[in-house]
């Protein structure tokens, strides 16, 4: 048997998350179909994170076992002619037989958009997060640097999360803007993205965390309540969860050991 991974990119608009479930329409779903198709195998795959209903990937991590002897390099176009339009996979790789997509894992990272100018942008609808009043830009990123560190994320988590502990390590949490309005950043107004990095994340992690540090934004949480809300541990101290369409699985990195030095084209 040999141990295949795959770099893959969706659009999860149309879907009902990354994982399968019983009743389908799951992008783990759609490729597992795609694999049979391929090579007759009925497989299971391994992802590096579930994303939500809604939620998109430029940079999803799988792997599975398969006894095919197509070479690892020709997965990626002979699946993409039977998956839809909306998942593609960039790339294959044959990897060790200890890979395992999400344990391996050293760092991931996800990207939140948003766009605070007065109307939204029709194009980007359903990648991003439209907020019509002026944001405090400068207090945003001040917020975000008490989450960096190690931490137990309780307070940033849903209370269905089934994990056994919520401790996990934030490496990076920025905020950077592509477009800014008339007057500079003091206009609060702009097209950008909340960047977090961290050794992995727990569910709803990302998007409480959005929709607190929006909160932040608009002034009714000073940047130090980021702090006093992860002390205590309590998901009712934060904010929102906030939508789940302008959230996107960016990038999953790994060791050397396990050969992988592909990078997402759209990185």
């Amino acid at each position: 048997m040999r141990n295949i991974a795959l770099l893959v990119s969706y659009d999860g608009a149309a879907y009902y998350g990354y994982q399968s479930q019983p009743g389908g329409n799951t992008v783990q779903n759609k490729l597992e179909e795609a694999i049979f198709k391929l090579s007759g195998e009925e497989v299971r795959l391994t992802g590096s994170g579930r994303t939500d209903a809604g939620v998109h990937a430029q940079g999803q991590v799988v792997n599975f076992c398969s006894s095919s002897s197509i070479p690892a390099e020709r997965w990626a176009l002979a699946l993409n002619s039977r998956l839809p339009d909306d998942i593609v996979v960039l790339a294959a790789a044959e990897v060790p037989e200890a890979f395992h997509a999400r344990r391996s894992a050293v760092r991931k990272t996800y990207r939140y958009a948003f766009n605070t100018f007065r109307f939204p942008d029709v194009f980007a609808r359903t990648r991003m997060f439209h907020h019509p009043a002026p944001l405090q830009f400068g207090a945003m990123r001040e917020g975000l640097t008490h989450l960096l560190g190690r931490h137990d994320f309780s307070s940033f988590t849903s209370p269905l999360s089934t994990k056994p502990h919520h401790v996990r390590t934030l490496y990076e949490a920025s905020l950077t803007l592509e477009r800014i309005g008339p007057g500079g950043e003091a206009s609060g107004r702009g097209v950008g993205y909340l960047t977090v990095t961290g050794n992995g994340f727990l569910y709803n992690m990302v998007r409480i965390i959005a929709g607190t540090i929006f909160q932040v934004g608009e002034g009714k949480r000073p940047p130090s309540a980021m702090a006093d809300i992860l002390a205590a541990k309590d998901r009712a101290k934060a904010g929102p969860t906030a939508v789940p369409h302008a959230l996107t699985l960016w990038e999953v990195e790994y060791g050397p050991e396990w050969g992988l030095d592909w990078r997402s084209p759209y990185l």
